[in-house]
């Protein structure tokens, strides 16, 4: 069912002029291909959009910034979260419309956003009568992200008893859901929103916004991207304490310490970041435009939302 006009103006989505020079990134790998089997690059030429296939070893953050630089006036990418955010960044600097175009495997900040997965090509429209909001960025030491940042190792976490208690499982299967590639962690330190010390937790997951984690059948997605919160889940390692292992809070900002170098997930990639880990929510940082046929929100909010059409 398309949304009609006032469901997305409830969202915040507004009519927007088309670009003059639109540019679309597309990485020909991601989703095993699904960009060339839609045939996107063609018709996306067909809708006076340049496309530009990446070539394997290409510098994306720098070919971005150096076409936003020569007059592109909206930036589009059709791949993986962490490409996607690549791209944003990009958009966000110089203060231009970014599309997401959902051409990558799992799709996550497509979801949220409320584009339709399954309308690869129909995702262009977002260049041509698109519909425009701001929404939230967030940043862990600068590197900005669109999803989350993840610490730890999930098949661990999984395997152990102390998790058994049903809203802990919660947590659990929401970052299993949304966690990028897992990997042994130093000794973590943070401290949560009740004064509470952390310290050597096994899975930390930090959101741009928090994800809905009272909405079973829409787990794994954030209800709004414009909260100007991080929403932060902690499964802490099992012990002796009397404490329940787990705890979600969400906050504009937080510091998590440690000895070493953390391997991390950031939106599915893998890094290593340099401690202390500073996050931070950048509200109202990005303008998004979408195709005005896609649903226009996640799951979680169209759940929530009365007279709405079905997720």
């Amino acid at each position: 069912m398309n949304p009609s006009k006032r469901q997305l103006s409830r969202y915040g989505w507004r009519p927007a002029d088309p670009p003059r020079r639109p540019v679309l990134f597309i990485n020909p790998r991601s989703g095993d291909g699904k960009a060339a089997r839609a045939g996107l690059a063609e018709q996306a030429s067909e809708k006076g959009i340049e496309a530009v296939i990446l070539a394997p070893g290409q510098d994306l953050a720098a070919l971005a910034g150096d076409t936003a630089a020569a007059g592109a006036d909206a930036l589009g990418m059709a791949g993986g979260d962490g490409s996607l955010a690549v791209v944003a960044a990009v958009a966000a600097a110089h203060q231009i419309p970014f599309v997401c175009i959902p051409a990558g495997t799992r799709n996550h900040f497509a979801l949220d956003v409320g584009v339709d997965r399954h309308d690869v090509t129909g995702a262009l429209d977002a260049f041509t009568s698109g519909v425009e909001r701001r929404i939230d960025t967030a940043e862990v030491n600068g590197r900005m992200f669109l999803n989350n940042v993840s610490l730890g190792i999930y098949g661990d976490a999984v395997r152990s008893p102390a998790y058994r208690d049903a809203k802990i499982r919660t947590l659990l299967e929401t970052a299993a859901e949304v966690m990028g590639p897992g990997a042994g962690a130093p000794a973590l330190d943070l401290t949560d929103d009740l004064g509470r010390e952390h310290r050597h937790p096994a899975i930390v997951l930090v959101s741009n916004n928090p994800y809905a984690l009272d909405r079973p059948l829409a787990r794994g997605t954030r209800p709004a991207l414009d909260s100007g919160q991080l929403g932060i889940i902690v499964l802490d390692a099992p012990g002796d304490s009397p404490r329940v292992p787990g705890r979600a809070w969400s906050a504009p900002q937080l510091e998590v310490n440690a000895p070493a170098p953390v391997h991390a997930g950031v939106d599915g990639e893998a890094v290593d970041l340099e401690p202390p880990l500073r996050y931070a929510s950048r509200p109202a940082s990005l303008r998004v435009r979408i195709s005005p046929r896609h649903p226009g929100a996640s799951p979680s909010a169209r759940l929530r939302l009365p007279g709405s059409p079905p997720a």
